[in-house]
């Protein structure tokens, strides 16, 4: 809805004159010509990128007695509450607006949205199919169709459905993402870079959240590749499995890599990271050009954190080496931890299958990994992070595959959800992250996790703050699980099948020397 000059200018006026009839409206019903002022209000700062008053304008709408206003408001009241990262309250909201409008696809394309932002992929994608039922040329749910193909590594799928949203609403800054982000994963970085420019073309100018400077840092820094091939490899790389020996230390996996030609080093295999990682005094000395800054989120108090985005020129991990490999500098980096920071890598972010057995301590890693039988297969989903589904008290939630984490966790989020017995005690914990000290981390008792058929009854859990990096990412993160969940198996993470198979080592995992 376009607005005049005159009647926006009127109506921020209402906003500033009538501050406390916003306050008592939202426990008063308000008459139609005060919800629908209150809902062109919330369309104008929508659009401003003022997404905390829209929706406070578009709550006193919902409290008009006129259903129609009523449906759009709370269509309002959802898309606000995604902005601000309100996964919870968007999803009691879409609850809400289905059961006014069943049939509406655009009401079900919402629900959907908020059942993505919850983590609960497969049932948003479920949704998301009623939606183009009920209407194909919903730009809405197309678009959701593409992230979830993205999300299973389908990308010529998900580029298809994305433009095809684009085409259908040209204007819509989150399909531009969606199709900057599927771009960068084929490493296409200049069609990425066009991309986000579009998208960051289309922001609202007093757009400061965290989303818009992501991608304002990710444009400066993928077109840091011009004329160069990102993640490049020789044709007969691009066809074999590279093996590799690794050990495991502090129960993390560390392989051994050259850097820009340099003797061999430590990097710790860390597939929960979503770039190669290099500290900065590394960086310096073997000559890594940096190109711009980035956030980054993780577990910590710090919870975003600015860093410096950069390019190795070549990266070679045993008979694999891989030239313009997009990197992350750890510069500032972190005072006070209880150990140095590391070099990390991750297959996946290099766009790799990898099976790491944890009984031969051997890696391999390339485009294609072997099919082999597996005790338990589990549904990978890769959105910026390598995730699989499990249950936490019944509930889905989605688990990132880390192997530079040691435990399994749960987020405050989820633990929020839990019905425990209040006479267990919750043990605080000291733990550190990629963001410093997550001074609210505790031990939660009896919890019941499942993963298919690998179960935990009750199990103590390590709760984590992970708000910054769900924030970052979109949707909530249910927990990570790491080395303890990981090293009784042989773990192949297979990007072209989208799963995870676990296969049961004998030893629990240890070698058998």
């Amino acid at each position: 809805m376009r607005l005049s000059a005159r009647v926006a200018a009127a109506l921020i006026a209402i906003v500033v004159a009538l501050p406390a009839f916003v306050a008592r409206s939202f426990t008063q019903d308000v008459s139609s010509d005060a919800a629908e002022v209150q809902l062109q209000l919330g369309e104008l700062l929508f659009e401003q990128g003022r997404f905390i008053e829209a929706f406070e304008a578009y709550g006193i709408a919902t409290r008009g007695s006129d259903t129609r206003l009523r449906r759009l408001a709370l269509r309002g009241t959802i898309q606000s509450r995604l902005r601000m990262a309100d996964f919870t309250g968007a999803f009691e909201d879409s609850e809400a607006l289905l059961v006014l409008s069943p049939r509406d696809p655009e009401a079900a394309a919402l629900h959907a949205d908020a059942l993505w932002a919850l983590g609960q992929f497969q049932q948003s994608e479920a949704e998301f199919e009623r939606a183009l039922a009920l209407n194909p040329e919903s730009s809405r749910a197309r678009h959701g169709r593409a992230r979830s193909l993205a999300s299973r590594t389908r990308l010529d799928e998900a580029l298809n459905e994305a433009q095809a949203a684009l085409r259908l609403a040209p204007r819509d800054g989150e399909i531009h993402h969606t199709v900057g982000a599927i771009y960068q994963r084929m490493n296409l970085f200049g069609e990425a870079a066009n991309a986000f420019a579009s998208y960051v073309n289309l922001l609202p100018n007093k757009d400061r959240s965290v989303k818009a400077a992501w991608s304002r840092a990710e444009l400066e820094f993928l077109r840091g590749f011009d004329g160069k091939v990102p993640l490049q490899m020789a044709p007969e790389d691009e066809r074999r499995v590279h093996t590799m020996p690794f050990r495991v230390e502090n129960e993390k996996v560390v392989v051994k890599a050259r850097v820009n030609g340099s003797p061999e080093m430590d990097f710790v295999l860390d597939t929960g990271a979503e770039l190669t990682v290099i500290t900065e005094q590394q960086a310096k000395r073997l000559g890594v050009e940096e190109i711009s800054e980035t956030l980054s989120a993780g577990v910590g108090d710090f919870g975003l954190r600015g860093l410096v985005v950069g390019r190795i020129d070549t990266l070679t991990i045993g008979s694999l080496t891989l030239r313009n490999v997009p990197c992350l500098i750890k510069n500032p980096p972190l005072r006070g931890l209880p150990t140095e920071e590391r070099e990390s890598l991750s297959p996946i972010a290099l766009g790799l299958s990898t099976i790491i057995d944890y009984g031969r301590q051997e890696l391999y890693i390339g485009r294609e990994v072997p099919r082999e039988p597996s005790d338990y297969a589990l549904p990978l989903r890769v959105h910026r992070l390598a995730m699989v589904q499990g249950m936490v008290g019944g509930v889905p939630a989605n688990f990132v595959v880390d192997t530079g984490g040691q435990v399994i966790s749960i987020s405050t989020d989820t633990a929020s959800t839990l019905t425990v017995d209040e006479s267990l005690r919750q043990i605080p914990l000291k733990v550190y992250g990629t963001s410093g000290w997550d001074n609210d981390a505790f031990l939660m008792p009896g919890v019941d996790l499942a993963f298919q058929g690998i179960r935990y009854s009750n199990f103590s859990v390590v709760v984590l703050n992970l708000r910054a990096p769900s924030v970052l990412l979109g949707f909530r993160l249910g927990g990570i699980v790491g080395h303890r969940f990981l090293s009784p198996y042989r773990v192949a993470i297979d990007l072209n099948a989208s799963e995870v198979r676990l296969s049961e080592l004998p030893f629990g995992g240890r070698r058998a020397d």
